[in-house]
């Protein structure tokens, strides 16, 4: 057997890492400092970086007390209900009628989550990444316990934030004229969706939410923009989101229309299932397959 047969894919990949240093640094040899200072600013960061990144939040997480968890949660459900109410602020001012409604009240959807995910408060969705690649990465029932702690705790709390901003748009009075009425005409749509419907449309909204995740290291100064953009896709393509849309069901419990557990099996339990298909079963398994073997 040759010594090349006896390389272990360890020290290949570190004769990789000293063959790209050792080109870069001749390449590099011509430029001044600011220069390099410059290549540096704007190199990309590698596949492996942003899961190293995103492995130490989910590791941090998988940490926090749980009364951290909590409120965070219950701020979290509270914010991404401001979604709703923007969209339909937006839709009231527009008119039912607007030939390009849709496209225009989805720039609506995009507020909670940028003030959610800015303000790193807990939304399950996020985490439907966040904490499961520490788990990829070293699996173990203690770490599958605290996962599903996370989970449990944060999609609870996130339900009571959204529950509660519902209650007050439907009993607070402090809407302005019309915005009620606008938000259940939003919230309708989702009950037009069988539970089939509800959970295929969730897998691609789960996905979207765990690719922002998996993009913010690298967006820089660009993180609005990513975020809106991809949560005006999740809501211009009518896909599911299970925290967000939990404020409409809720919004149509509380005025009569849908029963509590109705609501719970047939409008939630569905695009909540479809959502952790997205973000874990997809983009997650996906990220940590292209850069298991570098690892």
């Amino acid at each position: 057997m040759s010594e090349d047969d006896e390389t272990s894919p360890s020290e290949e990949r570190a004769h990789q890492r000293e063959r790209r240093e050792k080109t870069r640094t001749e390449t590099e040899q011509s430029l001044t400092g600011s220069e390099r200072d410059a290549v540096t600013q704007n190199s990309r960061l590698s596949a492996l970086t942003v899961y190293s990144i995103i492995l130490r939040d989910g590791l941090e997480e998988l940490d926090r007390p749980t009364s951290s968890l909590w409120w965070s949660g219950v701020a979290a459900g509270i914010g991404i209900s401001s979604s709703v109410l923007v969209e339909s602020i937006l839709r009231k001012h527009l008119g039912s009628g607007h030939p390009h409604l849709t496209l225009l009240g989805s720039l609506g959807y995009t507020f909670g989550f940028v003030l959610v995910i800015l303000s790193r408060l807990q939304l399950f969705t996020e985490n439907t990444i966040t904490v499961v690649l520490p788990l990829l990465t070293k699996p173990g029932f203690d770490r599958l316990s605290r996962t599903a702690r996370l989970w449990g705790i944060v999609f609870t709390a996130n339900l009571i934030g959204t529950f509660f901003t519902a209650l007050l748009a439907v009993h607070a009075g402090f809407l302005p004229e019309g915005v009620l009425q606008a938000t259940l005409e939003i919230s309708r749509h989702l009950t037009e969706l069988s539970p089939a419907e509800s959970l295929l449309r969730g897998i691609p909204a789960g996905f979207f939410i765990a690719a922002i995740v998996w993009m913010l290291p690298s967006a820089k100064g660009s993180s609005v923009l990513v975020i809106v953009m991809f949560t005006w896709l999740i809501a211009a393509g009518e896909f599911t989101h299970v925290i967000a849309g939990s404020n409409e069901i809720f919004t149509l419990v509380l005025v009569g229309e849908v029963g509590f557990f109705e609501a719970l099996a047939l409008y939630i339990a569905p695009v909540l299932i479809g959502n952790i298909l997205g973000g874990t079963g997809l983009f997650a398994m996906l990220a940590y397959g292209q850069i298991r073997n570098e690892m």
